[in-house]
């Protein structure tokens, strides 16, 4: 990545469709902030590991869905767009 800057992106990612439209659109990660001390609040380090299960396994059936079997083959093309 020379001369080139990592996209990480913040806020308000929920769920795994909202980590698999990120990365189709460019992001080199998400960072999840929120979620995980929501996780840690609640149930310490087991609620931190259930919340990243969680959004682990709906990003692998999100991309199941949009028929992309690694997190590269995500791309603009799998993003269903809605017209107005």
């Amino acid at each position: 990545m020379a001369g080139k800057a990592a996209v990480l992106v913040d806020g308000g990612f929920r769920r795994g469709s909202d980590i698999a439209k990120a990365l189709a659109l460019g992001a080199q990660g998400v960072l999840l902030a929120r979620p995980v001390m929501w996780g840690l609040a609640a149930y310490g380090a087991d609620g931190v590991q259930g919340v990243l299960e969680m959004l682990q396994s709906d990003l692998a059936r999100n991309m199941g869905a949009r028929g992309a079997p690694n997190l590269a083959s995500l791309t603009r093309a799998t993003i269903r767009r809605h017209s107005r």
